[in-house]
């Protein structure tokens, strides 16, 4: 077992190889990265807690792009959330949001201690996009929520749109740390490799680790208390780990007084108008860090001249 893991603090993701076996993983843990997302909006807590799987979700496939750009998560359906989205760029950077209808969460939860995906969505479809920069095409595979998991989607995407075959876990959970509740997330995704002449079969040894994953427990994946060492030390000791360079993950989100701008030039000017407050200023809340921009007509052309 590598020993660089008793050095990974939260936000973090670490990619793994189970020693001498055909099959590669990753391991994210988040603490303060989402719970700044999370605490961005007064969310319902199974509304907390869907975004929160999304968003570890996005770290744990995001990390492996090979290149400069985003993966987006996003699932949407009829159901009380209408749109859950995570944007995760290759610099390590996260950000996320919710749309719903809080009536209809409230009372979707009724009679569940924690409604899943499905109850929430409804019927609807899971994304993932990967956006490689302006002059690339975006790719994006399209499945339907299946399960009451994002993760038996996630899976289900992994084999209809890559043939690869892919386990996941997600959890979400609060935790004390003296300070009050804090949001913690945490996820795992393990994936066979292709067989080939040199490596023959790999069936066995895919059985084999998937029963290892199974023993896994949520609460496991977002204790502060057990290290990502002693947790990988746990489901694959009799094998061994290796474990790659971690990469760090960190809330941020890309709005800035030039995006706004931007946006509201693409405004008539009589459609800018009407958005004018009392005070003589045009306000833009962020819908995925709450931040508020306020700015008046004259400046907005003054932006508009300086970008």
């Amino acid at each position: 077992m590598s020993q660089n893991l008793n050095a990974i603090p939260d936000n973090l993701v670490a990619p793994f190889q189970i020693e001498d076996e055909p099959v590669r993983g990753r391991l994210v843990r988040l603490g303060e990265a989402v719970d700044t997302i999370l605490q961005a909006h007064a969310y319902p807590e199974p509304v907390a807690n869907l975004l929160g799987e999304v968003c570890a979700l996005a770290a744990l496939v995001g990390s492996n792009l090979k290149f400069e750009g985003r993966l987006i998560v996003q699932a949407q359906g009829d159901g009380p959330v209408r749109y859950v989205v995570c944007d995760y760029d290759t610099s390590g950077s996260l950000r996320g949001y919710c749309r719903f209808d809080e009536a209809e969460v409230a009372a979707a939860t009724k009679g569940f201690a924690r409604p899943g995906a499905r109850s929430l969505l409804g019927d609807g479809v899971f994304i993932m996009t990967v956006d490689q920069g302006p002059d690339m095409d975006r790719y994006q595979g399209v499945t339907a929520i299946e399960g009451e998991t994002l993760a038996l989607s996630a899976e289900q995407y992994f084999a209809q749109s890559e043939q690869t075959p892919t386990r996941i876990r997600l959890a979400v959970g609060q935790v004390d740390t003296g300070d009050g509740p804090v949001w913690r997330a945490g996820g795992m995704l393990i994936q066979a490799i292709a067989e080939d002449d040199a490596r023959g079969s790999t069936a066995e040894a895919w059985t084999r680790t998937q029963a290892f994953f199974e023993t896994i427990g949520e609460d496991e994946l977002v204790d502060p208390t057990i290290s990502a060492e002693t947790l990988l030390f746990r489901l694959f000791h009799e094998d061994g780990a290796r474990v790659f360079e971690p990469k760090p993950i960190q809330a941020f989100c890309r709005c800035s007084l030039d995006r706004i701008a931007t946006v509201l030039a693409s405004f008539s000017e009589d459609e800018r108008a009407d958005m004018v407050e009392d005070d003589g200023q045009i306000r833009v809340t962020c819908e995925y860090c709450s931040k508020v921009y306020a700015l008046t007509p004259d400046s907005l052309a003054t932006i508009g001249q300086a970008s």
